[in-house]
């Protein structure tokens, strides 16, 4: 039953047989197989059917919220055995937003050094995407803003609050400033990062308001892609500190402080708010209080 299980919510994922197959790493036939059981054994049909996969029923749809429920549950149940039986050990999946990849090893590096046989995966990804994907068990975990757009029930942990800096070549308008307003910053060329991104919809708030739109001349969903872009001169953009620090370390290009307003969003460590958590997931959930409990540096 839960193999079944494990096949449906991947379908349900894919929307599409053949790669919700590969996912699981069985054949076509087999997957479809294995839903036609699953849909025999709950005596309804689970999945709209046609030359392709046309989405779930209504009952299909409330069976995926159980079959999450009950293949998390396994989960946690066969993680806490292999704990239990050689100590913590296994994979952890971590969905971290692009903005706050540079701050994961100060979560992940300490987290490792207590826990060397723990296997950890980070991708990053949209708030969305990492919201999606603990939902639909592809994270265990992920690293996203915490106040600005609503998150649902998980488990959360803050780990720091998130400032602003305009970010640019030594020779651009306003490199010489101590500190620059938003509206001085929106009057720039910038490239920023795509609409899809929590970070772009909280950075256009400050530029224009709730009600106005700004349209940079270049948009990447890679961070790299934008300094690539500021260090031409041509352009600025707008990061979080952290990120700034990272990129302006050996001092090619300039992180200057915005404010009027200065702004700050919280960034934290949410997982599903399931109890009880994995072993594996409540050492993570330990070491981001740890973390976040540590002195200042």
């Amino acid at each position: 039953m839960i193999d079944k299980l494990e096949m449906f919510i991947a379908l349900a994922r894919e929307r599409h047989f053949g790669r919700a197959a590969e996912a699981c790493r069985v054949t076509q036939p087999t997957l479809s197989s294995a839903i036609r059981q699953l849909e025999d054994q709950l005596g309804v049909q689970l999945v709209f059917r046609g030359s392709r996969f046309q989405g779930l029923t209504p009952e299909g749809a409330r069976a995926l919220d159980w079959a999450r429920r009950i293949v998390g549950d396994v989960r946690a149940l066969r993680d806490e055995m292999r704990a239990v039986r050689s100590g913590l050990s296994g994979n952890l999946r971590i969905g971290v937003i692009p903005t706050a990849v540079p701050m994961v090893a100060e979560l992940t590096a300490p987290f490792l050094e207590r826990h060397p046989g723990v296997h950890v995966r980070v991708l990053s990804r949209t708030s969305a995407e990492i919201l999606a994907g603990i939902e639909g068990l592809e994270f265990d975990a992920g690293i996203t803003y915490l106040d600005n757009e609503p998150l649902g029930r998980v488990t959360q942990v803050p780990l720091y609050a998130e400032g602003y800096r305009l970010v640019c070549a030594p020779g651009f308008p306003l490199a010489g400033r101590a500190a620059v307003t938003w509206a001085e910053v929106a009057d720039l060329p910038l490239c920023l990062l795509t609409a899809d991104m929590q970070n772009r919809r909280i950075v256009n708030q400050h530029l224009t308001g709730p009600d106005a739109a700004i349209t940079p001349s270049v948009e990447s969903n890679s961070t790299l892609t934008l300094i690539s872009h500021v260090m031409t001169g041509r352009w600025a953009s707008v990061l979080p500190k952290k990120l700034a620090d990272l990129f302006t370390a050996n001092g090619s290009l300039m992180a200057i402080p915005i404010g009027e307003p200065e702004v700050e969003h919280l960034v934290g460590l949410i997982a599903a708010h399931r109890e009880p958590h994995t072993p594996i997931l409540t050492a993570l959930l330990d070491a981001a209080r740890r973390l976040t409990e540590a002195p200042a540096r």
